[in-house]
């Protein structure tokens, strides 16, 4: 079989047709590659933008593969440019339409999927790519910036309740303060974390009603940059009053954690094992993990992720060892309902000898 590849999405919700062409369509749209060259099929409202992409080799209007005025569906149209560009088969991502690839099957053309990852040069970041890390992550540090500022600003009323000026300082209302700086900024928040007391005991609370002092509360914020595409990943944990005794050792225990995670991290380490070795330093320091009454305590997701244009991308810290030019988090966290949550997040690049910290934002426990 002669096969090309092949995807057909809205590069706007598929990271892989954004790799492959760096064109944001919110519709989808055909793309192949083809003897080394790459191609799109674009509608007249993209045509024009999409020719001035350095990312495609060609690019096509419908009427150059279907009669123009005649309807033809998006599998009768692949198939009329496989008959032109002379191949008979395609190599497609998992994530192709499934109705499509039976279309496709009903018209003689054979689609396979790939095995893995459909872009695994994906995971390696280049230097360009870094460099639209970051920017997306100092977009997610100036949202935390503004967390910050308005704990700060808050005055401690009845039974601890937070009051930001004359109202309740909520969950809603914090992270409405923190999503309007990272939009002012250039990124689009999407489910933005701030969870405080026992909320911020399941990590992916978004969190919801007043905050109150002396609870730890967990902002976790992951803008994508409207420009890029590209991903920052960031939380924090702090507390607006004093901290406890019990509070300030899983605190710092999470801290240590962290830190001790981050000068193992080089080329050639497993993560799997790192990750191991991380569970076991916070059981031996106190804090096991564990289920209680139902529900799991202590540290039960990963050590981090990839990161890139999407929020959670290959490869999973423990997914095996590390290489060079991976871009991960590095986010643990202990839970303990009654206690708090606490989770520290930052972005590392992998790279010689150890990792480059993309983070700045600072790290403090009290406000």
């Amino acid at each position: 079989m002669k096969k090309a590849r092949m995807i057909y999405a809205s590069s706007e919700a598929d990271a892989d047709i954004l790799y492959a062409t760096r064109h944001f369509v919110p519709d989808p749209f055909l793309w192949w590659e083809w003897r080394g060259r790459t191609h799109v099929v674009m509608s007249p409202l993209e045509i024009d933008r999409a020719r001035k992409s350095k990312h495609i080799d060609h690019v096509h209007a419908p009427e150059e593969f279907i009669l123009k005025g005649t309807s033809a569906g998006t599998a009768q149209l692949i198939v009329e440019i496989a008959r032109k560009q002379k191949f008979n088969a395609a190599t497609v991502p998992a994530s192709f339409p499934l109705g499509l690839a039976c279309e496709l099957k009903e018209l003689g053309f054979h689609v396979d999927v790939a095995e893995g990852a459909f872009f695994p040069q994906r995971q390696f970041k280049t230097a360009d790519e870094v460099k639209k890390l970051t920017v997306a992550l100092r977009v997610a540090e100036a949202g935390l910036a503004r967390g910050f500022e308005v704990l700060r600003q808050t005055k401690i009323g009845t039974r601890g309740v937070l009051r930001w000026g004359n109202a309740v300082l909520t969950s809603e209302i914090l992270r409405g303060e923190i999503d309007a700086v990272v939009v002012k900024k250039g990124g689009l928040p999407a489910n933005t974390i701030v969870a405080g007391g026992d909320q911020a005991c399941d990590p992916h609370e978004r969190g919801s009603g007043p905050l109150r002092a002396n609870e730890t509360i967990i902002m976790d914020i992951f803008p994508r940059h409207q420009a890029t595409g590209y991903f920052g990943d960031l939380t924090r944990t702090v507390i607006r009053g004093r901290a406890s005794d019990a509070q300030k050792k899983l605190y710092f225990t999470v801290a240590e954690g962290k830190r001790w995670v981050q000068k193992q991290m080089k080329p050639g380490v497993d993560g799997k094992k790192l990750h191991e070795a991380l569970v076991q330093r916070f059981t031996e320091a106190g804090f096991p993990t564990e289920k209680r009454k139902g529900r799991w305590v202590g540290f039960f997701h990963g050590t981090g992720h990839g990161l890139g244009l999407e929020i959670h991308e290959s490869p999973r810290f423990a997914a095996g060892k590390f290489k060079k030019g991976l871009a991960l988090t590095v986010e643990p966290g202990l839970y303990y309902p009654g206690l708090g949550g606490v989770r520290l997040e930052d972005v590392v690049i992998l790279q010689t000898g150890g990792i480059f910290n993309l983070t700045t934002a600072p790290q403090f426990l009290e406000i």
